[in-house]
């Protein structure tokens, strides 16, 4: 192969994004820190949603980085750093997740002693679902992605100014190792934060199913930053609608996805209409928690779908950063819909608590963003592939 040329002239990013993250930031710290005081039971219970959020756009960010590795893809090429400027959020995990080991009593019901020798269920689950093994799980996991993080993203930055392609090389056989890493963790991630807030409910599918919002979420957030940054000439010049429908056909791919593993837990489950797992269900359709579970199927599947459905919405920027920012949405609705039956069994909650996480985490990511894309180039400039993505067509 041979070095790429390009036009590539890095442009800083406006300060109001810093600005506008910072103010963000500060208002959810607020709301977070007042929650916590005011009802630490609820805020955790906001905690555990904001904080499968963030693993679900900054890992599976780093899956999708992994992924373009591993296949050669050349069309994600010109932005994949944008993928990887999201992965830097990994480091901020165990900030959200000190808050959760301190109030691990407030939601997870095995934590208490007596009340799992009193249940015989939970015994059996017990030697998994114990306070200390859980630390170590959580504490591990996030290592292992931080560990995978560093060395790809370095390799990718090392190559802007060494062209070697032989980072190249290296950066595919760790891609190999991460996916498997990935699946395992990404689902012990989901059945460890959100499936044992009820440790009674069996569903064999559930890692799959927030393995399918995850990577929504992830191309979602990756298409919300793609599109700002071409259509105000932060990247290489000539992306075109190729690329364009190429990150809308994944997102409505994955779109179609969720939907498939929502129903199929759902199906399993009625038809086989076992009381361990039917409750589950039974629970999410009472009260006005009836009309949120009527909702998730609208918010998550049908908008998405039709908003992205033709192949000219999938091309058009503004199409595809309104459906992009509207998943982000999806998903948080959905996170919402698996936490907080557990803590308002009576019906939806919904207060100055639940707007802390969602602004803290939003600014959190606006101002890493924007300090990282300070300090390295927006496009992966020596990448042996830029080139051939650039010119991409279907």
């Amino acid at each position: 192969m041979s070095t790429p040329t390009f036009e590539y002239r890095k442009k800083e990013i406006p300060a109001k994004i810093q600005s506008i993250g910072i103010a963000l930031l500060l208002i959810g710290l607020i709301i977070v820190i007042c929650g916590y005081i005011v009802s630490p039971a609820r805020m955790a219970f906001n905690n555990i949603i904001g904080f499968t959020f963030i693993i679900s756009v900054v890992v599976g960010a780093l899956f999708f980085v992994a992924i373009e590795y591993l296949a050669g893809a050349v069309w994600s090429a010109p932005f994949r750093r944008a993928a990887e400027f999201l992965t830097y959020g990994i480091y901020l995990l165990p900030l959200l997740v000190i808050p959760l080991f301190m109030n691990v009593h407030d939601v997870f019901h095995w934590t208490h002693p007596e009340v799992v020798n009193a249940d015989k269920v939970l015994k059996a689950k017990a030697p998994y679902l114990n306070i200390n093994f859980f630390v170590i799980r959580v504490i591990a996991f996030m290592a292992v992605w931080m560990l995978f993080q560093f060395i790809i993203t370095r390799n990718s930055l090392k190559q802007d100014e060494s062209k070697n392609q032989n980072l190249t090389t290296k950066n595919i056989k760790l891609s190999a190792v991460f996916v498997p890493f990935f699946a395992l963790t990404i689902s012990f991630t989901g059945i460890d934060w959100l499936m044992s807030l009820e440790p009674h409910w069996f569903s064999t599918i559930f890692g799959i199913y927030y393995f399918s919002g995850t990577m929504l979420a992830s191309l979602a957030a990756i298409t919300v930053c793609v599109v700002y940054l071409n259509e105000n000439g932060y990247l290489v010049k000539g992306l075109n609608e190729d690329h364009y429908y190429s990150l809308g056909a994944l997102m409505f791919a994955f779109t179609n996805f969720w939907a498939y593993i929502a129903f199929s837990q759902f199906l399993l489950i009625w038809y086989a209409n076992l009381p361990e797992e039917t409750f589950w269900f039974l629970q999410r359709w009472e009260g006005s928690w009836m009309i949120y579970s009527i909702g998730l199927i609208f918010v998550h599947f049908v908008v998405p779908y039709f908003g992205l459905l033709t192949q000219p919405s999938k091309m058009d920027p503004k199409r595809l950063k309104l459906m992009a920012i509207w998943i982000l949405f999806a998903h948080y609705y959905d996170l919402y819909f698996l936490v907080m039956p557990t803590y308002s069994r009576s019906g939806v909650a919904f207060s100055w608590f639940e707007l802390g996480f969602p602004a803290l985490l939003v600014g959190l990511l606006m101002v890493l963003f924007y300090q990282i894309s300070k300090r390295q180039n927006l496009v992966a400039i020596g990448d042996p592939k830029l080139k051939r993505g650039i010119e991409f067509r279907l």
